[in-house]
């Protein structure tokens, strides 16, 4: 029985879809704009010779092809010569929003057909009676920040009167979430996981979608935020692919931070890890041990939260090689009948004005030992990576999304 391999490089878009005008984002391309920059002679601290994207491993696969298909045009240092040794396609969104539950949900087979709510306001983002009952029910000496900021600004702009108040930093983005950040050692990660906790209850009732503990360590205005991050995440509004694939007795093994994506459920193994190099290697550690029939879910968070929205090309650049040059690790492990679905959930260009997430086509590149190349085409909907899925599991069917025909 084939096993699949879902790995979701965190915001690779490929090319504004037809709606971006309404999010702003005409003209955004995540992947594209590295690779011009690159190309362009561009440097950097993570990248300080310049010199063109080389990601031959993913090119070859078709991630230059599936761009051409969203942008029409080829961007420089993504073409490769001869067939693709996988199927590739350019996928659009059909949720309403662009975050990172809803990417993830629709890609396993459950488009949001309604709006999050959100913290709109740049500064005094929460309603008062929202802090005053967090503050009540988590026994809590006020808070900080109430605005909508960087993490890794608000936290150095506010640790020292944090850390001397003992008030947690409350912050949102253009996300449908609240974060709150906190000291390890003075503050403690349980208890901030606790007032998260208490906060997801209350954010109910304005529609949001995450809560997100954010702890840091560090002194004088020179603080960092760690690995212990966690998403308290709204459950998903109906079964997904994760959920169909467990009650069917297969083995569903989220790493990093898919299990707080979709609320812990429909898994029946999770792995935490931090970093991209942390989250391949756990990946290729279970491509070793799952049984037939498994799905491994990994979200390479990275991408996202250290090069796309801190707008580092140079970083996002870097990434994407070191990415491309373990991949023949992982194609070493796979078995006959295995197939691996390299995908994104948005975009967020690293050269696009202000930190948000932009609204793009991703990625649908499949491939395996038995899986002969071809263009799957445009599809208007991230639910069809999901019901490929499940048709080759040989799963029931999912309620949205075309199975791609990889035959």
């Amino acid at each position: 029985m084939p096993r699949t391999l879902i790995l979701v490089l965190d915001s690779l878009g490929i090319g504004a879809t037809p709606d971006a005008s309404s999010f702003g984002d005409v003209g955004a391309d995540t992947l594209g704009h590295i690779a011009d920059w690159c190309a362009g002679g561009g440097t950097g601290p993570d990248r300080p010779a310049p010199g063109m994207l080389h990601i031959p491993n993913l090119c070859e696969l078709g991630l230059g092809r599936a761009s051409e298909l969203a942008t029409n045009r080829q961007a420089p240092g993504l073409s490769h010569n001869g067939p693709s040794k996988g199927r590739f396609a350019a996928c659009a969104e059909k949720s309403f929003g662009k975050d990172t539950p809803s990417g993830h949900w629709e890609m396993a087979g459950l488009p949001v057909a309604f709006d999050w709510g959100y913290f709109g306001q740049s500064d005094n983002s929460f309603p008062s009676e929202l802090l005053d009952a967090l503050c009540a029910e988590a026994d809590l000496p006020g808070t900080l920040g109430n605005k909508a900021a960087s993490g890794t600004d608000i936290i150095n702009e506010l640790g020292d009167a944090h850390k001397i108040s003992g008030k947690p930093i409350c912050y949102t983005s253009a996300d449908s979430v609240l974060q709150i950040a906190a000291h390890e050692e003075t503050f403690g990660v349980e208890r901030l996981y606790r007032v998260c906790d208490i906060a997801r209850k209350l954010v109910d009732d304005y529609n949001i979608g995450r809560v997100i503990a954010r702890p840091f360590l560090g002194n004088d205005g020179d603080y960092k935020r760690t690995g212990n991050r966690r998403d308290i995440a709204t459950p998903p509004p109906g079964p997904t692919l994760l959920d169909i694939a467990a009650n069917a007795g297969r083995e569903v093994i989220s790493i990093g931070k898919i299990a707080d994506i979709f609320a812990h459920r429909g898994l029946t193994k999770k792995i935490k890890a931090t970093g991209n190099r942390a989250l391949f290697d756990a990946t290729l550690a279970e491509t070793e041990t799952a049984p037939d029939g498994a799905i491994i879910f990994t979200n390479f968070v990275d991408f996202d939260q250290e090069y796309g929205h801190r707008r580092n090309p140079a970083g996002y650049a870097v990434a994407l090689e070191r990415f491309d040059r373990s991949l023949p690790k992982l194609t070493a492990k796979l078995k006959r009948d295995d197939i691996v679905v390299i995908t994104a959930d948005h975009g967020c260009d690293p050269t696009w004005p202000g930190n948000d997430h932009t609204r793009e086509y991703v990625p649908f590149l499949l491939f395996g030992p038995s899986i002969t190349g071809g263009n799957m085409g445009v599809r208007d909907s991230f639910a069809d990576i999901g019901q490929t899925i499940a048709s080759y599991l040989d799963l029931p069917e999912l309620a949205h999304g075309v199975a791609a025909d990889i035959t």
